[in-house]
């Protein structure tokens, strides 16, 4: 596009709008030039670690956990744009899931960061000072199941058998397979990690699950007329990473720091963490309907 060109494209598009193009074309005048550093906020970025403690690898631990939270993002952006779209075509959702793939494979193979990254005295020295921090507490984790699944399919089998006939989502909420990680069934007492948890983000939690209802991928997925085995792949590939390999490698992380001399030492969030983490006991599937009754029995165990 040839100068003039360009310059006559920006004047119709601001008359479009109604505004005067001049002000606009002077502002533009004004404008510093784009830079990399500004553009993506690096300064800021690279100031975002705060150690509790004066060990070393403790910046490792956080910008770790800084950088799941920026992959789930991803994932999320991903997966508000398929939830919200107004057409759904094959093509479409086979592109979206790739990518939230791809994403999860570089959450699953980034754990080498925590095992083989830190000083493993180090780290059980400074994680004291991280109690009852945990992350349990990850509410983007969370956000990712509300949108890939209905809440049912977050429950587990000892939570279903909790439920009333006719449960609302709060009462799915109660028996969420999460909160196990933090609450005492028998007694009623939960941990303080569990208690910030809810306190800070319960509500919005609740509120989401609502408004997605009937509208989660696993929804959309079953409403679509047949679907090909190239989509029923990509998408089982997804359950199965982020619901298996994930959580799987995330406790033999654990493993490796909290029971690999047989200490087997607490979780900073105070979980039975052996238990919770495994896909097991979770039970966590987001597209239930695209495995046999044979697979889902075998959830999590090796082939």
């Amino acid at each position: 596009m040839e100068q003039e060109q360009i310059v006559n494209a920006i004047i119709d598009k601001y008359n479009s709008l109604g505004e005067n193009p001049d002000t606009y074309l002077k502002g533009l005048l004004q404008e510093k030039p784009v830079n990399y550093w500004d553009y993506v906020q690096v300064d800021t970025l690279l100031s975002l670690q705060k150690p509790h403690t004066d060990f070393a690898d403790e910046e490792i631990f956080i910008m770790y956990h800084q950088v799941t939270e920026l992959l789930l993002k991803l994932m999320l952006h991903e997966i508000r744009q398929i939830v919200n779209a107004d057409k759904i075509t094959e093509v479409y959702l086979i592109g979206k899931i790739s990518r939230i793939n791809r994403y999860t494979r570089i959450l699953i193979t980034s754990f080498e960061v925590m095992r083989e990254g830190m000083d493993y005295d180090d780290y059980n020295i400074f994680r004291s000072a991280l109690v009852p921090a945990s992350g349990f507490q990850s509410a983007q984790f969370r956000l990712v199941e509300i949108y890939c699944t209905p809440i049912e399919n977050l429950i587990n089998e000892e939570g279903k058998r909790r439920l009333s006939a006719e449960p609302d989502m709060e009462e799915y909420f109660e028996h969420i397979y999460w909160k196990d990680a933090g609450l005492d069934r028998v007694t009623g007492k939960k941990t303080l990690t569990l208690r910030q948890f809810e306190d800070r983000y319960l509500k919005g939690f609740i509120t989401l699950a609502k408004e997605v209802r009937g509208k989660t991928i696993e929804d959309i997925v079953k409403n679509m007329s047949g679907i090909s085995e190239a989509l029923r792949d990509i998408l089982r590939e997804f359950d199965r990473l982020y619901n298996i390999e994930w959580p799987l490698v995330h406790l033999n992380t654990a493993k490796h720091y909290l029971d690999s001399k047989d200490e087997n030492k607490d979780a900073t969030g105070g979980s039975e963490w052996k238990k919770y983490l495994h896909p097991q006991f979770q039970q966590r599937k987001f597209f239930p309907s695209l495995w046999s009754a044979e697979e889902q029995q075998k959830w999590g165990t090796k082939k």
